[in-house]
């Protein structure tokens, strides 16, 4: 899998997932204080979420397959100050990263696999996931008005990060995707995902 079609969505203007902020469920995660330790964006994008939760004091790594995302994530924390690595790296292939993390996110990243490439991505995760760590996945949802382009069942994301794959989900709740074409958010899940 290259970086290209991605790239592209960024070089013409922010993508339309790219709302300049965080979301606000990764927001509330962070205010509730649910990461915890090292933490790994799995999808970056141009770094909105990795620089919030970095700037509550986190180690955070950001990776992507768009160089254009992460070159105005690294211009972003540069401006800001905060401390956030940000590098290129392929969501199947995780285990490259050579790294452990105790929290990891994934904002609008899963719904984009096909359900052939689903397994290998919970094993790809499972790979940089400490025993214990969590991952929170931010999908569309297939339930309820305009729903996001990919929308996930409840059922998908159970049969994907089951046991076999070295997962436990402890909560799948309804959530908001913000979107530059979803005036109030596009329905989603907000999982809580545990490794086993």
């Amino acid at each position: 899998m290259t970086g290209l079609p991605w790239d592209a969505s960024y070089q013409d203007g922010p993508a339309p997932w790219d709302v300049g902020r965080p979301q606000q469920a990764v927001v509330r995660l962070g205010t509730a204080g649910r990461f915890a330790g090292a933490v790994l964006d799995a999808g970056c994008g141009s770094g909105e979420n990795a620089l919030c939760i970095a700037a509550q004091g986190f180690s955070v790594l950001g990776v992507d397959v768009a160089e254009t995302a992460l070159a105005s994530a690294r211009a972003k924390a540069a401006e800001h100050g905060i401390d956030v690595e940000f590098v290129a790296a392929d969501a199947l292939r995780l285990q490259g990263l050579r790294r452990k993390f105790e929290t990891v996110l994934d904002c609008g990243l899963f719904h984009t696999f096909d359900a052939d490439e689903r397994p290998g991505y919970a094993a790809s995760l499972a790979s940089v996931t400490e025993p214990g760590g969590t991952l929170y996945v931010l999908c569309f949802s297939n339930e309820g008005p305009e729903t996001g382009p990919h929308p996930v069942s409840r059922e998908e994301l159970e049969a994907v990060f089951d046991a076999h794959s070295g997962w436990h989900i402890a909560t799948i709740e309804p959530d908001l995707i913000e979107t530059r074409f979803h005036d109030q958010g596009a329905p989603a899940w907000l999982a809580t995902i545990k490794r086993n």
